[in-house]
């Protein structure tokens, strides 16, 4: 599938946003660290919900027609994607209740029901997100239940950077946020990795044969019906080398994982240092970046087999 950089970056930004807005409702409940002030925990909350509306709004330049994104909304017993627009929207009002409950000092009773309900909202959207392209059966790459998994994930993940660099800044005993973000990036960079092994399996790639049904005999396409691209082979037919794909993979690693966590144990040396909290984070961001594109690129759509393709 051909990488589109608005989808990039709305499935990356409104995951980070989700995720911090999730885990920023945990610190607030069990006072991590000594607890935000007020404040703190708006700003926090702002900063998540600026990342999600910004994520939102890159999606609708995906479209080709972007005024008519409100008909993603009247399709949700049938459509993940209109699940997901329905929920991200739901979600908005009740964080910015939620937000004004700690501003104006509200019952704690009311505070945690609308924290609580903002953060499962939160984790329904983000499921959402990847059941949009889970339920593909036409791509074997994204038809898993991984792909939900990794995007709660490294949403998760992004999540817990950001609020730990917000609880550097804070001056607070940073030492529950480091085990927090370095549990859920452990959880994330597994998840990765059973999710690049379990691509790599041919056995489970439709091919040519399968799609005509003649499997007793090798099948070929003598003629695709055009000589040059078409739309379907721009869209779904991008294409990536495998040495280039391993090259990416390990930057996702190394940047997307590895990085964040030498940067956790750097800042639990040092007690605090914003820093490394930063780099933690833009290289989270961008671990997180690349993984999406990746996560296109390697895509093959079936109708691929009927363009000259053997397997998918």
């Amino acid at each position: 599938m051909h990488p589109a950089f608005s989808v990039i970056f709305f499935t990356v930004a409104s995951g980070a946003g989700f995720g911090l807005f999730s885990l920023l409702f945990l610190a607030d409940m069990f006072k991590l660290g000594g607890g935000f002030s007020q404040g703190q925990l708006v700003a926090g909350g702002l900063i998540a919900m600026g990342l999600v509306v910004f994520g939102l709004l890159a999606s609708a330049f995906h479209l080709a027609n972007p005024k008519n994104a409100w008909r993603a909304f009247n399709r949700f017993r049938t459509s993940w994607l209109s699940r997901e627009g329905v929920f991200a929207v739901v979600f908005m009002p009740l964080a910015l209740i939620y937000l004004a409950s700690i501003m104006f000092d509200a019952p704690l009773w009311l505070r945690g029901t609308f924290g609580f309900l903002t953060a499962v909202l939160a984790w329904i959207t983000l499921f959402s997100t990847g059941m949009i392209y889970a339920c593909l059966k036409t791509i074997r790459q994204w038809n898993t239940p991984l792909v939900p998994a990794n995007y709660l994930a490294l949403g998760y993940a992004s999540g817990s950077l950001l609020l730990l660099l917000g609880a550097v800044v804070a001056g607070l005993d940073t030492t529950p946020f480091i085990a927090m973000s370095a549990l859920i990036i452990s959880i994330a960079a597994v998840l990765k990795a059973i999710y690049y092994f379990w691509i790599r399996s041919p056995g489970l790639t439709p091919t040519i044969n399968t799609a005509t049904g003649l499997t007793r005999a090798k099948v070929k396409l003598l003629d695709t019906g055009h000589t040059h691209g078409t739309f379907l082979t721009q869209e779904f037919g991008f294409q990536i080398a495998r040495q280039q794909a391993g090259l990416f993979k390990v930057i996702v690693f190394v940047v997307g994982f590895a990085l964040p966590g030498l940067m956790l144990v750097w800042v639990f040396n040092q007690q605090g240092g914003q820093a490394p909290a930063i780099i933690a984070v833009v290289a989270g961001l961008a671990g997180a970046a690349v993984e999406r594109w990746l996560f296109f690129a390697e895509a093959r759509h079936v109708v691929n087999l009927y363009h000259g393709a053997q397997r998918c």
